[in-house]
């Protein structure tokens, strides 16, 4: 019994930095972004099927650029931190425009490219998975 006063003591001091917790808690703010289970033209997401690799990147593109046409042979997504860039997707002839705040989950194994069709750097935050040391991007010959 003379254990009792001392887990009192404990929860007495605990529950300070509970409220503390708590309160910290309360200010995060959670905006969902996207929520899809298809690509941008369409396709069901696929991730590897072994030996799954993560790889993060930043990208900026100055304005009036237009980046290669090319296809990614794994899931690509982005995330417009600033700027417009339009996407032209070759193989269904759509175009379609990101800006800032945007997400975008880049079609797999379809030709396309990118042009920065604003006045200021498009600056994107680009997430691969991929199968371990695959490299996903193919360059259109």
């Amino acid at each position: 019994m003379k254990s009792l006063p001392f887990v009192f003591g404990l929860m007495l001091l605990a529950s300070p930095l509970h409220a503390d917790n708590q309160a910290t808690a309360a200010k995060v703010v959670v905006k969902p972004v996207l929520s899809s289970t298809v690509t941008s033209s369409g396709q069901p997401i696929v991730l590897p099927q072994k030996n799954a690799q993560v790889l993060v990147s930043t990208y900026e593109i100055p304005p009036g650029a237009v980046l290669p046409t090319h296809k990614h042979p794994f899931p690509r997504y982005a995330y417009v931190q600033a700027g417009t860039i339009a996407v032209t997707n070759i193989d269904t002839g759509k175009t379609e425009t990101f800006r800032t705040g945007d997400f975008i989950l880049e079609a797999v194994d379809q030709w396309h490219y990118g042009a920065n069709t604003g006045t200021e750097p498009v600056k994107l935050l680009v997430i691969d998975m991929v199968e371990k040391g695959a490299a996903n991007v193919v360059l259109q010959k």
